[in-house]
């Protein structure tokens, strides 16, 4: 009898474990079109050229809500500080729109290449695009600038992954 019941208990252990796991799928080999899609996108220019224009794009609309809180230090009349706005506007969205552009662009070319060469995927990719994009945004400043422009940027790239969570 001991034995009939300990086959019943495993019965019933192997039972709980199949309920758990979940069905196995088949795998899927991906189309051609995705294959495609796949090998644009791995090339380090189109990337780049991709994240310029929506580091652009971002750039653009954080400088229209920057310009639109500006305030005119002297007083004017309601079309007066409409104009003024509209111009603060256009200023601040052209110039950020510039400034994030390039940092995209400098940024995703530099963690691209340093995959490739390194054929890994990993935080260290990151520390030395940040450090790349600070540095040579910041090399008109001098080497001190450009060193303290390499170490910020590579921090703040850091934190920004850590956030995203897409390095193990």
């Amino acid at each position: 009898m001991a034995d009939e019941s300990g086959k019943g208990t495993e019965s019933v252990a192997s039972n709980l474990n199949e309920a758990e796991k979940p069905p196995i799928q088949p795998l899927r080999l991906p189309t051609a079109e995705e294959i495609r899609g796949q090998d644009i996108w791995n090339n380090c220019a189109v990337r780049s050229v991709v994240s310029g224009v929506m580091g652009g794009g971002l750039g653009f609309f954080m400088g229209l809500l920057l310009g639109a809180l500006d305030r005119p230090h002297e007083e004017m009349t309601g079309r007066q500080e409409f104009i003024y706005q509209a111009k603060q506007m256009g200023r601040r969205s052209w110039g950020s729109a510039k400034a994030f552009a390039v940092m995209g662009f400098i940024f995703s070319a530099a963690e691209c290449v340093v995959e490739k060469a390194r054929a890994k995927h990993d935080m260290t990719n990151t520390v030395v695009a940040g450090c790349v994009t600070g540095g040579s945004i910041s090399a008109k400043g001098g080497p001190k600038a450009a060193c303290a422009g390499c170490a910020g940027f590579a921090a703040f790239s850091v934190v920004i992954e850590k956030f995203l969570d897409r390095h193990e």
